[in-house]
């Protein structure tokens, strides 16, 4: 609790306030085709529930251990979307658990989800800055793995996804964005492009983006 102008407000409404207004911020510059991932790493399943009671229901997790809490503990209806580094071990259980994994890369994966019951919706990372520090496949790759993953009964191939390289300036990021959207060409109409985070969704959305990553714009800067 904290006082403001001699009222006691409890802290959960005011955190509630900024979550609400940063949400409402955010969908007015974000057309109803694009989905809004609340990216919540790092962030309690009090704090989610807020969003949640804000109207929010899409939730992006990078790690599968700190999921499974929240997965618990929130509502049932909620979208879950793996969106971290996916390794061969956990993918049954990341498919278990996800409606959409991003972050297919490997044939190692693949072979993890032909084991799986039932189907995922998946999309392709791609290393579009060809950076060695990052996961994704390489861009001259791609085609050879559309292929593997189109042979596989248990995903369904939705499109690509990429993180680029770390830039300040989003207008930076264009170029990046450009490329996977004409990647993507190659799966046709109407595939799905994961891209664009806190400090370059719109940049993305001109590009094509379907899907925008989306944490400190909502939550605040983390500690």
């Amino acid at each position: 609790m904290r006082d403001v102008n001699r009222y006691t407000i409890p802290l959960e409404y005011t955190v509630l306030t900024m979550i609400d207004e940063n949400l409402v911020r955010i969908r007015a510059q974000v057309p109803p085709s694009v989905t809004l991932i609340a990216v919540t790493k790092g962030i309690t399943p009090d704090i989610m529930q807020l969003a949640y009671e804000a109207g929010h229901r899409d939730f992006g997790e990078s790690r599968l251990q700190e999921a499974l809490p929240k997965i618990e503990a929130l509502p049932r209806d909620i979208v879950w979307h793996f969106i971290g580094h996916l390794q061969s071990n956990k993918v049954k259980a990341v498919a278990q658990h996800f409606k959409v994994i991003h972050t297919l890369y490997s044939e190692s994966q693949l072979r993890e989800l032909a084991k799986i019951d039932g189907e995922v919706d998946a999309l392709i990372e791609v290393n579009i800055g060809e950076e060695p520090q990052k996961s994704g496949i390489l861009p001259e790759s791609l085609d050879r793995f559309i292929e593997s993953v189109l042979e596989c009964n248990h995903v369904r191939l939705k499109g690509l996804m990429t993180v680029g390289p770390a830039h300040p300036n989003a207008e930076d990021m264009r170029p990046y964005f450009t490329r996977l959207r004409k990647m993507s060409e190659k799966l046709g109409e109407g595939a799905w492009l994961s891209m664009g985070m806190s400090n370059d969704f719109e940049v993305a959305i001109q590009e094509g983006s379907t899907h925008i990553r989306v944490g400190s714009a909502i939550f605040g800067t983390r500690p």
